[in-house]
């Protein structure tokens, strides 16, 4: 396996996402700022994401995609082909797709009580109002995405990669095409809420152009997307009983999502902004490094535990747990420490203010304090998939879910937005915590002295950097609210002050070794 080499190319796809969604929220910062409105906005926008994540990205993708690649690649004398595939997708469509639709139009009954649930404080009836129509307006997007899912399942099981992978770039292009049209009406003399609503209908907008973009390409590659009526057939019915534990998996992350809302809708107004700013950014390292390991060292953790090599099993977890930790301590230490310079340089502009910026950073400061142990999280669950033992992550899961909640209520009154960030941080850290002890108990791998001590030689690198960067952030404080090409220079400055520092330090005191790095991208033997 070329670790190295599968973690950059993910890396690099999941990278072109997340700047998308970072120039994205650059602009919704610029143009509505932090407030009632935007509060209002993205709680809306996180539920139906919530269900995406849950159902149509996660449960059903991981259930649908391998029972549809098996029908289509299975001989046609043995009950395959693509005539299998075609009847099997058009019955989990005739039954998946009504479902869809009273769950859609349940919740847009019940969406007064669910907003109502989450903010569970008196509230302005006119904020409250906003906050249900606007997830009234977005929440259909869960069943256009939801039909996504499903053509990116039947696109990639012929190895049409591109369009599955390309259709979250049109959703940002369709809200940073409606916030830069609403910043044109706001200058004419609309409110910042009308503009808001304009912007919800683009969610679903973007929602139909994605699913339109997707059924394209699945009628180029010959598939026909045919309804008939509902058919519970027997395999339809086991793809739901392989999708439930996979919900229930995944409900423990999501939960979390909807109870971090409730928290900080206690709080005061432009609370959930500052969260999601500073969780933007929180983010990227986390998707290009975590999502991408742990989707790499699955297939051969898979297999060497398979074949009962455990010699082999135990270097792919080593070698990703150092991986990890070369790149993501260095990130967890400069985003603590010029949170604020790069809130400021990335997101302070328009109706996004000084104020605003300087809240966001100590949000940022106290989230990526947990960064490493999100990490973590991403590259260890893997081992416990590769044994197919799907429990204990759930385990995890709601037992760091049950800390998150129980430092809230300590920190919340007390420290305020910030407060929820570090219960997060010492939820995720739990759950890093639990995952290795099981594997300890179990034997099923156990640290390395010599990798201890390469991630001490890292922590004193990034303490070098930190050194470094505390310094270099003073020197450059001019420039982070200055224009555009004054910003990129400090933040280009930041950058490779902190990589000529980290890497130079790191490889004097052996903290990164070549050879190792080298025996990264090399194909392990069996």
């Amino acid at each position: 396996m070329s670790l190295l080499k599968n973690v950059g190319t993910i890396g690099g796809l999941t990278m072109v996402s997340r700047i998308a969604g970072m120039a994205r929220e650059m602009i919704f910062s610029r143009v509505l700022g932090a407030s009632d409105v935007t509060d209002a906005w993205f709680q809306a926008f996180i539920i139906p994401n919530v269900f995406r994540r849950l159902f149509a990205e996660g449960a059903f993708s991981a259930a649908f995609v391998p029972m549809f690649s098996k029908r289509l690649h299975k001989p046609e004398e043995e009950g395959g082909g693509m005539e299998a595939a075609r009847s099997f997708s058009a019955d989990v469509l005739s039954v998946f797709l009504p479902v869809l639709i009273a769950l859609v139009a349940l919740l847009e009954l019940a969406m007064p009580a669910v907003i109502w649930v989450l903010a569970d404080k008196p509230v302005d009836p006119q904020n409250f109002d906003m906050a249900v129509d606007f997830a009234r307006i977005m929440f259909p997007y869960i069943l256009l995405v939801s039909l996504v899912t499903l053509f990116t399942g039947m696109l990639n099981s012929v190895s049409r990669f591109a369009p599955g992978a390309s259709f979250p770039i049109i959703l940002n292009a369709v809200l940073i095409a409606a916030l830069l049209i609403g910043e044109r009406f706001i200058a004419t003399g609309a409110t910042v809420e009308q503009v808001a609503y304009g912007i919800a209908w683009a969610v679903t907008g973007g929602g139909v152009i994605q699913l339109l973009w997707l059924y394209y390409w699945v009628r180029v590659e010959g598939f026909e997307v045919k309804m008939r009526l509902p058919r519970l057939t027997p395999e339809v019915k086991r793809l739901g009983i392989i999708a439930l534990p996979a919900a229930i998996g995944g409900g423990a992350y999501q939960i979390n999502t909807l109870v971090q809302l409730y928290f900080l809708n206690q709080l005061e107004s432009g609370s959930v902004s500052y969260m999601n700013y500073a969780d933007r950014l929180n983010q990227l390292p986390l998707g290009i490094i975590g999502i991408a390991l742990s989707t790499a060292i699955l297939p051969t953790l898979s297999k060497f535990v398979g074949s009962e090599n455990r010699e082999g099993a135990d270097r792919i977890q080593s070698d990703a747990i150092e991986l990890s930790m070369l790149l993501t301590i260095p990130a967890a230490v400069a985003l603590a420490i010029c949170a604020t310079p790069f809130v400021t340089m990335i997101f302070q502009g328009g109706r996004f203010d000084i104020a605003d910026a300087e809240v966001t950073g100590s949000v940022l400061a106290a989230l990526v304090m947990g960064l490493p142990a999100y990490v973590l999280v991403k590259v260890l669950v893997p081992n416990f998939y590769a044994r197919a033992d799907t429990r204990t992550p759930v385990y995890a899961a709601f037992i760091s879910l049950g800390v998150f909640v129980a430092f809230n209520m300590a920190f919340l009154q007390r420290y305020g937005v910030i407060g929820v960030a570090f219960a997060s941080v010492i939820g995720a850290w739990i759950n890093v915590c639990y995952l290795y002890v099981v594997m300890r108990l179990r034997d099923h791998y156990r640290l390395p002295l010599a990798l201890l001590l390469r991630v001490g030689r890292q922590l004193v690198a990034a303490a070098a950097m930190g050194a470094a960067l505390f310094y270099t952030r003073d020197l450059l404080e001019g420039f982070y609210a200055a224009g555009l090409f004054e910003r990129l220079f400090a933040l280009a400055g930041l950058v490779l002050c902190a990589a000529v520092v980290y890497f130079g330090v790191a490889y004097l005191i052996g903290a990164v070794d070549k050879q190792r790095l080298l025996s990264f991208t090399k194909k392990k033997a069996d």
